[in-house]
């Protein structure tokens, strides 16, 4: 494993990106079981994976299972009283979602996951943990974050409604050092490996019908990013799959963000719904630098990942009034398309801050993410001339 500088361990590295990408393995378990379930769904008998949160987004035996798993690992790898974690999810919500059975299914998916923890060098239950232990592992991660010592932060699973659809989504975790991200990991399952598979990639998934058994230029789809503050290098791992999962392989390489600098040849990536992001005043972002290209939609860190490896070149996203940004959502992603050669400002063109608590606060009208100082100075440029004439 690589790893880059002193302020992160070796181990905490390690554990990291294991803990990824085993958790991985359990939301493609989860998503395959998602998929294979709808038609049953209708007739009200599939198993229980899907409950809603307050705000009516969806939540999953996934959120919950991938939670539980990077918690315990965490607290068995570096001891629970040395490990403090902020996370998405709450375990009210499960205990709300009036179902029992949605509660054994994600212990069961979390013991047939710990399961394949001795694959990957990681710490295995000497027993199997009870609906306690679950919930326990799940409840611990309580932090609220804040300037001062050391916290992971963790979005179990980032874009769950394209993960609901079969689609996008990110495992998304991060290390934090008095305010500052100072590792970050990107677990991406359907992202593809190699980039000359992306266009056909995108085709499939923009289609209204497709099946997890069909499209073989696939069959090279999800990697783990991950990136050390400092380090000057970001990685990119595969996903190997073997017969009974995945399983580990330690051939990491190193990305870079695009070389391009020149509009007309850039591509832009931005979020697919349009419920917290305004894709009107970026689309005229985007014109006024004169980006020739159209946009990369897709869910969660995803774009994250797209700008770290050079398949996009800009990210913006500019979040309707009243929308706060949550830092799990970032935390990860930054510092991998920072250590990757990339620029991540907010519009203002001021540094992201993730040391006032769960939100980032502060945030001025929105975040910019591109692969080199002249396209951000640009997109900057067009934010401020066109920001008075927006309706955000």
């Amino acid at each position: 494993m690589e790893g880059g500088e002193s302020t992160v361990s070796a181990k905490e590295l390690e554990v990291a990106v294991k803990a990824v990408h085993l958790a991985c393995g359990l939301c493609e378990r989860v998503q395959r079981r998602l998929v294979s379930s709808r038609g049953v769904e209708r007739g009200g008998t599939s198993p229980p994976i899907i409950s809603s949160k307050d705000d009516d987004s969806p939540v999953t035996v996934a959120d919950w299972g991938v939670q539980a798993i990077v918690s315990w690992l965490l607290s068995e790898s570096f001891g629970s009283e040395n490990v403090s974690i902020v996370a998405e999810e709450d375990v009210e919500a499960l205990s709300e979602s009036n179902s029992r059975g949605l509660l054994s299914a994600v212990v069961d998916a979390v013991n047939e996951c710990l399961a394949d923890a001795p694959r990957f060098e990681l710490p295995k239950p000497d027993k199997i943990l009870s609906d306690l232990d679950v919930v326990g592992a799940i409840k611990r991660c309580n932090a609220t974050g804040g300037p001062k010592g050391r916290f992971w932060v963790l979005d179990p699973i980032d874009g769950t409604l394209g993960f609901v659809r079969g689609n996008q989504y990110a495992v998304a975790l991060a290390l934090m050092v008095d305010g500052k991200v100072v590792l970050g990991v990107l677990g991406c399952p359907n992202y593809p490996v190699n980039r000359e598979f992306l266009s056909y990639h995108h085709q499939y998934y923009n289609t209204a019908q497709h099946s997890s058994t069909t499209a073989n230029g696939l069959s090279e789809k999800g990697c783990v990013l991950y990136a050390t503050r400092g380090s000057r290098k970001a990685w990119m791992q595969p996903l190997v799959r073997g017969e009974n999962g995945f399983t580990w392989k330690g051939d990491a390489r190193v990305i870079r963000v695009s070389s391009i600098d020149d509009p007309a040849m850039a591509t832009i990536c931005e979020p697919v719904e349009k419920a917290n992001s305004d894709h009107t005043f970026t689309a005229g972002v985007a014109d006024s630098v004169g980006l020739g290209n159209q946009p990369l939609r897709v869910y969660s860190m995803v774009k994250y990942a797209a700008i770290a490896r050079g398949d996009a070149e800009v990210f913006m996203k500019f979040s309707r009034s009243g929308y706060k940004e949550k830092i799990w959502d970032h935390a990860a992603g930054v510092v991998i398309v920072e250590e990757a050669g990339g620029v991540m400002t907010d519009a203002g063109g001021r540094p992201l801050d993730f040391s006032r608590g769960v939100y980032l606060e502060g945030l001025d009208r929105g975040i910019i993410a591109c692969c080199c100082p002249v396209l951000h100075e640009k997109i900057v440029g067009a934010v401020y001339a066109s920001w008075e004439s927006s309706n955000l």
